[in-house]
């Protein structure tokens, strides 16, 4: 599907759209119009058999003791490895996401992520006022470059078609890197701080 810009005309119709004071309200009419740069992006779909019968399938028997002891056991070592760590990023969300995606391009720094939601990505799986579409402004395109990161490219901004592609893309990439782990539902309290400066959290 070509990209889409929208230009808005002033219709003449009123409605009573005020649900306080009942007060008539302009009506906008939406007419789509075709982006002066138009890309043509192709999605492939494999039609091949998978590599499993849904007929039979079966998960294998595990005990929930197994499981217990997996989570536990992993998630204790993680924060016995991380407990001293080189940098702590306190939120999930972009800006906590990207600074840690910055920062772990150096392997030797081990970078701990810390959420207290269960969920990372604070509030960037939306674009914002609770629309799909992020907004970018330039240059910082570049950065979704970086990530291989869609968006429909405008004059001074770009337009990601739902801000969750940028965010489960740096999760992703992110969580991928060895010298990087995420907390979840662990907030940060109080800070260590040592000589005039934080050293700890």
């Amino acid at each position: 599907m070509a990209a889409m810009a929208t230009t808005t005309a002033l219709s003449s119709n009123l409605i009573k759209a005020s649900a306080f004071h009942g007060t008539p309200v302009a009506t906008s009419r939406v007419t789509p119009i075709k982006s002066q740069q138009q890309q043509s992006q192709t999605i492939s779909m494999s039609m091949a058999t998978p590599p499993y019968d849904l007929q039979s399938f079966k998960f294998q028997p595990i005990k929930e003791s197994i499981v217990a002891r997996e989570m536990t056991r992993r998630y204790m070592t993680d924060m016995i490895t991380y407990a001293d760590t080189d940098v702590i990023v306190v939120g999930a969300g972009s800006a906590g996401l990207s600074c840690a995606y910055e920062l772990s391009k150096n392997p030797s720094i081990r970078v701990a992520i810390i959420e207290q939601s269960v969920s990372p990505g604070g509030g960037a799986w939306l674009g914002g006022q609770l629309f799909s579409a992020m907004v970018v402004r330039k240059p910082a395109h570049r950065f979704l470059d970086e990530l291989e990161v869609a968006y429909d490219e405008q004059e001074d901004y770009v337009v990601i078609k739902h801000a969750a592609l940028f965010t489960s893309t740096i999760m992703s990439k992110l969580l991928a890197r060895p010298n990087v782990n995420l907390f979840n539902a662990v907030a940060a309290e109080d800070l260590i701080v040592k000589g005039r400066r934080v050293g700890g959290i």
